[in-house]
C-alpha cells in the first residue's frame, strides 16, 4: 500500500486501514498498539489514516463495512444480503463522491489493482 500511495497519492488517491481481529484473531493488540506493530511487521511507513479495530462481518458489522460490502460485488441479490469478507486484506476502491467501484478479494495485491486506481484517478482530473 506505501508504494501506491507513495506513487498516487499527490493526484488524490486516499487510502484507509481498518484493522479486525474477526479472522483467526491475527489482531489481538490493544488499538494504540496496532499500527507500530503493522510497521514492524511489514517494514511500511504507513502514512495514510489508520483506524481503530472494527468488525467487518457479522451482526456488530462497522456501518462503514455496511455501506461497502451493501454497494459491491459482495451484495448477493439473490440472498438479498451481503456476502462476507472472506479473510484479512480485501479492499475496496471507492470514487470521491462514494461510489464503491470495487472489491478485491484478500489474495489480491495492492500492486494488482494499481491499473484500476490509476483509470479512477484519471477519470476525475
Amino acid at each position: 500500500m506505501d508504494q501506491l500511495y507513495d506513487k498516487y497519492g499527490q493526484k488524490g488517491l486516499e487510502i484507509f486501514a481498518f484493522p479486525c481481529n474477526q479472522f483467526g484473531a491475527q489482531e489481538p493488540n490493544p488499538n494504540n498498539e496496532i499500527l507500530d506493530a503493522a510497521r514492524k511487521k511489514t517494514n511500511c511507513k504507513i502514512q495514510y489514516p489508520f483506524f481503530e479495530k472494527l468488525e467487518v462481518n457479522g451482526k456488530a458489522c462497522h456501518e462503514v463495512y455496511q455501506f461497502l460490502k451493501n454497494n459491491s460485488s459482495l451484495w448477493n441479490e439473490s440472498k438479498g444480503k451481503c456476502e462476507d469478507i472472506k479473510w484479512n486484506f480485501g479492499k475496496f476502491l471507492v470514487d470521491g463522491q462514494g461510489y464503491v467501484k470495487n472489491y478485491y478479494e484478500p489474495g489480491i495485491t495492492p500492486m494488482e489493482i494499481e491499473e484500476d486506481i490509476k483509470k479512477l484517478l484519471k477519470s476525475v482530473q
